[in-house]
Parts: C-alpha cells; sequence; structure tokens
C-alpha cells in the first residue's frame, strides 16, 4: 500500500504487515527544527491528526488479515501436531511390530535351536542304534561265516590223496588218487570226449603217476568211441590203469584186457563175447553181408589183441566163447578172470584216496553218462534204452542179452 507523500514530514515511521508481503513505510528523519510558527504548528497538527487517523484506518484494514494469518497459523500448526501425531502413532506401531517381529524372530532362533538338538539327539540316537545295529550284524555275519566255514570243512576230509608209483600194497589194496577218471554206462562219442580228455590233462600234469580209469558197470558200447579210449591209453606216457568194481562188459571188457594194468575184485565180472551188433533196419542179403565183413574187421582190431594176450588164436577164442555159453557170452568173476589174462590183478580192497570231499556236495562231479541215450517203454510196457545213432562205419560191440538197448 502506497501512502501520501505528505506522511513523510511527519518524522514517524509506520510498518504493516501483510499475509503475502510486508508494507514499511518509514518517514524521513525529521527535518531541523525552525523557529517556531504558528500556522506551521496548525498544520503539523492537522497532518499527525490525519497520519493517526490513516494509520488507524490502516489498522482497522489489516485486521482481517492479521487474523486470517494467525488463523493460518494455528492451523499449520494444528496440523502440524496431527501429523506428529499420527508419525508419533506410525512410529509406535512399527516399533511395536519390530518388537514383535524381533520376539518371533528370537522365538524362531529358539525354536530352530531347540529344533537342531533335537536333530542332534535324533541323528545320534540313530547313529547309535546303526553302530549298535552294524555291531549285531558284523556277529551275526562272523557267526554265519563261522558256521558256513565250519560246515565247508566239515566236507573235507583230514586226508590227502595218495600217489604212489605203485600203486597195489602187498596186503591186496589198492590205492587210488585223485588221478581217476570214471567210465560207467553205455560206452558213446561223448563218452569218449570225457575219459580222452581227462587222460590227456592227467598226462599233462605228471607224465610218471598212474591215471585210474574206474568202472563200476558198464556193458560197453560203441566199438569207435572205446577205440579212441584204448587209443589214448597206449598213447599216454602216464601209464593207464582200469580198475573193474562191478561189471565190465563187451568194449568195456576189451578196455580191461588191454589196458598196461587192470585191476578188479574178485567178485567183479568181465564178460567177452564177438561184436555183437544191433541191427534194426531191414538190410537185403548184400548189406547183410557188408554189414558182416566190417564186423569181422572190426574184430581182427579187438578180438586179436585180446586172444593175443590169452596167448589163444582169434578162432580158439571164439570156441571157447561157445563152450562156456551157448549165446557166445563168457563172462567170468575176477579170479577166474585174471587165470585167463583178462585183467592182471585181484584186490582185496580198493582205497579211494581222491574221495576227500563230501560225496553230496552240489559240485562233486557225477559219474559220465551219454546224454543222448533216453529211456522209453515199447507196446508191452517193457522199459528199454533208445540208442544213440552210430557213426558210419562203426558198430556196437555191447552186452545186450535182454534187449534193453535198441536203436531207432
Amino acid at each position: 500500500m502506497k501512502l501520501p507523500a505528505h506522511t513523510a514530514l511527519l518524522g514517524l515511521a509506520l510498518t504493516v504487515w501483510l499475509p503475502a508481503n510486508a508494507i514499511t513505510v518509514e518517514a524521513s528523519p525529521p527535518a531541523a527544527k525552525e523557529p517556531a510558527q504558528e500556522p506551521k504548528t496548525k498544520e503539523a497538527d492537522t497532518l499527525a491528526a490525519e497520519n493517526k487517523l490513516e494509520a488507524e484506518r490502516l489498522t482497522r484494514a489489516t485486521n482481517p488479515m492479521r487474523a486470517e494469518i494467525t488463523r493460518l497459523k494455528l492451523e499449520r500448526e494444528l496440523l502440524t501436531e496431527k501429523l506428529a501425531l499420527e508419525s508419533a502413532k506410525r512410529q509406535a506401531s512399527l516399533q511395536d511390530t519390530l518388537a514383535k517381529m524381533e520376539a518371533e524372530k528370537e522365538h524362531l532362533a529358539e525354536e530352530g535351536e531347540l529344533s537342531k538338538v533335537r536333530a542332534d539327539k535324533l541323528a545320534n540316537e540313530l547313529k547309535a542304534a546303526q553302530t549298535e545295529a552294524a555291531l549285531e550284524i558284523s556277529k551275526l555275519q562272523n557267526d554265519v561265516a563261522r558256521i558256513e566255514a565250519t560246515d565247508k570243512r566239515a566236507k573235507f576230509a583230514d586226508a590227502k590223496p595218495v600217489f604212489l608209483k605203485n600203486p597195489l600194497k602187498e596186503n591186496g589194496i589198492l590205492v587210488v588218487s585223485d588221478r581217476r577218471i570214471p567210465l560207467n554206462g553205455l560206452i558213446t562219442e561223448a563218452t569218449a570226449d570225457y575219459v580222452t580228455s581227462r587222460i590227456q590233462y592227467w598226462d599233462n600234469k605228471d607224465r610218471e603217476l598212474p591215471i585210474f580209469l574206474v568202472i563200476d558197470s558198464s556193458p560197453g558200447g560203441s566199438v569207435m568211441a572205446g577205440y579212441r579210449i584204448l587209443k589214448a591209453m597206449e598213447s599216454s606216457d602216464a601209464p593207464v590203469y582200469v580198475v573193474v568194481k562191478s561189471f565190465a562188459a563187451s568194449m568195456a571188457a576189451a578196455i580191461t584186457t588191454l589196458a598196461k594194468e587192470s585191476y578188479a575184485y574178485p567178485n567183479a565180472v568181465i564178460l567177452h563175447h564177438q561184436i555183437s551188433s544191433v541191427v534194426m533196419a531191414q538190410l537185403n542179403l548184400t548189406e547183410q553181408r557188408e554189414f558182416h565183413e566190417e564186423s569181422q574187421r572190426w574184430w581182427v582190431r579187438l578180438g586179436k589183441p585180446v586172444a593175443s594176450k590169452m596167448g589163444i588164436t582169434p578162432d580158439e577164442f571164439i570156441k571157447k566163447m561157445y563152450l562156456h555159453s551157448s549165446n557166445g557170452n563168457w563172462s567170468e568173476f575176477g579170479e577166474q578172470a585174471k587165470e585167463l589174462k583178462w585183467v592182471n590183478h585181484i584186490v582185496n580192497g580198493i582205497d579211494e584216496t581222491s574221495f576227500t570231499k563230501d560225496p553230496d556236495s552240489l559240485d562233486t562231479p557225477k559219474p559220465t553218462k551219454a546224454t543222448t541215450v533216453a529211456e522209453d517203454t515199447d507196446a508191452s510196457g517193457h522199459p528199454f534204452m533208445w540208442l544213440p545213432h552210430l557213426n558210419p562205419m562203426d558198430v556196437y560191440f555191447l552186452y545186450n542179452a535182454d534187449g534193453y538197448y535198441r536203436l531207432r
């Protein structure tokens, strides 16, 4: 607000504060006092009165503004207080929340520590249980191992195989080592494979100690297979001795008689006869003649060496066969077989030193048999055994009095 210029003469200063800005009215310093003059005094009084009046009017005019300013200040202070109150409330709420969170954190930490302690306890208990179980299992395993070892040990005899270059003792006991090969049942190509491979093995292992071919019971069989066994026996550096315990007929008898050394029980039966092949096929006269000639050629190869060992001719051998039996099957017990030179020695007993393991053990070698032989029953209900097919030029040198063995 701009004041009249003559107010400067009053020597007064007036300051008015407004809301947005301030208006300051400042009078000039009073002029030097002049000598009093009557008219000027009047004028000064008039001006002073006017200034006072103007100041009052200005005061009245600015009162609403000052009141508005005061109101606004109060509102501002109120708003500031409210904001401060809200801030304080929020701060208190935040602190309360933080306090709760801190308490929850501490609680969770305590729970975690407690859970860890519990887990450690359970882990220790589990380890203790596992250790105890492991110890118990180890103890049981040791017990089982001890029992198994004891059981396995019990399946072995304390004795060891005895190896003698001269196996027949003065008391008539034959000592058989583990260099033994069983020869039982029908002699086939499979039998020859089994026997010859073992002769070669034992010969390669030791070329001086005897090998024992042990016959419990054999009716004979293929001449080709039997001849392979004889040649393996002859070509072995280690001597191959044949031992007959019960029965050796036909091809098995030829193997026994032609061995370097042979042994038999007194009651063992050895049976010789001519080559007697089983023929089921229909043959014409020419085929029959050819078959007879082929059989005769085999007889020369097998019958002649046996007759020669006996000190007689093949024909004399055949005559003697039929003198002892109408069917030509000449059988003798061990003592008579020794006198006829079919066997070299009669034994009072046989010491099988190779049986150092329980025979009932699963891995005990089983007696050899021709796996191609199958048993059947004929129309009359009589059992019989099918003979395996022979190789060309082969014949059966077989004792077959009851017709048990048959060709297909």
